[in-house]
Parts: C-alpha cells; sequence; structure tokens
C-alpha cells in the first residue's frame, strides 16, 4: 500500500504563522527567518526562542551519516524525556507539518489556542499515543491535511506537483527539561544533542546546524526559522 503524500511545505515564516494559525494557534509567539549564524545575527532574533526549524537538502552523505547514527544509538540508547512529544513521518511530503506539530506539541505550556483549535485538538487526542500511533492518526486528520493544502498554495514559488521528487527536509528542535532535541519525524526516535537552557537555546541549536551545513558544505540549500515570543 502506498503511502499518502500531500504537498510540500515552502519554508518560510509566513507560511508557517498561516498554518498553525488556521488551526488555532494564538500570535503571541511568531515564526521569523534566522538570517546569519555568526552572534551579530543572531541578536536580531527576538528572545525568548522555543524552537528552531532547520530546512536542508537531503544528500547521500546525509543520507549515510543517518544511517551510521541510526545503528550507533541502537546499541548505546539515549536517555530521553517522556515529555518529548514525538510523531513519525508516514506521508510523504509532510515533514514541514511534522516540524510544527513537533515545535507546537513541545512547548505547549508556553502557547496559547483557541478554545477551538483543531491543532490543540489533535495534540490532546495524541498525547498518550506512540509516535507510530500518531502517525496513523495524522494521516486520517481533515483538519490537518486541509490546511497544509492550502498552505502550500501560499508560499512565494509554485508548489511542486505530488508526485515530484523533493530533496528538501524539514526537522524541528526543541528544548525539553533543559536538553536540546532534534525532533526527525524520518528516524526512529530523537536524537538528543546535550544540556540546554532558555537563555543558550537558539545558539545551542545553531550550533547542531552548522554540523548539517559542515557535512555538505558545498549545499546552500538549508534555511532556519525560529518561533520567538516578540513579534517580527
Amino acid at each position: 500500500m502506498d503511502c499518502p503524500r500531500w504537498l510540500p511545505l515552502e519554508s518560510n515564516p509566513e507560511v508557517c504563522i498561516l498554518f498553525v494559525s488556521c488551526l488555532g494557534m494564538k500570535s503571541t509567539w511568531q515564526f521569523g527567518d534566522v538570517y546569519g549564524l555568526d552572534p551579530e545575527l543572531l541578536s536580531l532574533v527576538p528572545r525568548p526562542v522555543c524552537a528552531v526549524l532547520l530546512l536542508f537538502p537531503v544528500t547521500e552523505k546525509y543520507e549515510a551519516f543517518k544511517q551510521e547514527e541510526e545503528e550507533r544509538l541502537k546499541h548505546q540508547p539515549q536517555d530521553v524525556s517522556p515529555d518529548v512529544y514525538f510523531i513519525k513521518q508516514t506521508i510523504g511530503n509532510a515533514c514541514g507539518t511534522i516540524g510544527l506539530i513537533h515545535a507546537v506539541a513541545n512547548n505547549q505550556a508556553h502557547l496559547e489556542f483557541e478554545h477551538d483549535s483543531p491543532l490543540r485538538k489533535f495534540l490532546e487526542q495524541t498525547s498518550k499515543m506512540t509516535p507510530e500511533e500518531r502517525a496513523t492518526f495524522l494521516e486520517k486528520d481533515e483538519s490537518i491535511r486541509v490546511t497544509h493544502e492550502s498552505s502550500a498554495q501560499e508560499g512565494q514559488t509554485e508548489a511542486p506537483g505530488l508526485d515530484e521528487k523533493v530533496n528538501l527536509h524539514f526537522i524541528a528542535f526543541v528544548n525539553v527539561g533543559g536538553h536540546l532535541y532534534e525532533l526527525d519525524g524520518r528516524k526512529p526516535f530523537p536524537i538528543v544533542h546535550g544540556k540546554t537552557s532558555q537563555d543558550t537555546f537558539l545558539e545551542d541549536a545553531v550550533e547542531v546546524c552548522k554540523i548539517f551545513m559542515a557535512r555538505d558544505p558545498q549545499e546552500v540549500r538549508f534555511t532556519i526559522i525560529a518561533l520567538s515570543k516578540d513579534s517580527y
């Protein structure tokens, strides 16, 4: 049985904002671009930051690293907090939505929702599920699918067709219990990247983003988006 496929989301803050607002998240926190990785440009990002999204190219080097990392962590299990909300990706091209769900789900203490928010309802209904069960539940969630499709049409560039191969991938970084987590629905589990804090979270997440970039130095297709308290 073929997995369902959605149109890919464009990696710009306006599309992210449209997506979560259509699903009932209030605008007390906003997505915005991170324009550079040096301290001067990072200082322009409003604080606090509660999530970072990274869009990056899926290359042969990355796939080889991902396989090696998975094998290594199977033999050296990580200490992952039970408070981390993690969902597997079983829908083609849905990594943007998975990344946004990861960003929002792990920051519900900070974020505010409309009383009839479909996104909050989804998070409440799936809170006790396994990552695989959440993925199956998402496949059947019409409100999120419809919002994803309409948001995918809102980008500044024309959305690719459903069957076009898209070799760009979204992941999220969040702070749960003072630890920095990389959440990627294509991976079997969250990846722990050491300790972090509210004050250092953006810089800590960016250090991991730099490793992704260093792995493919000839690539330029990287985008970083921060979810910040103050309006951009």
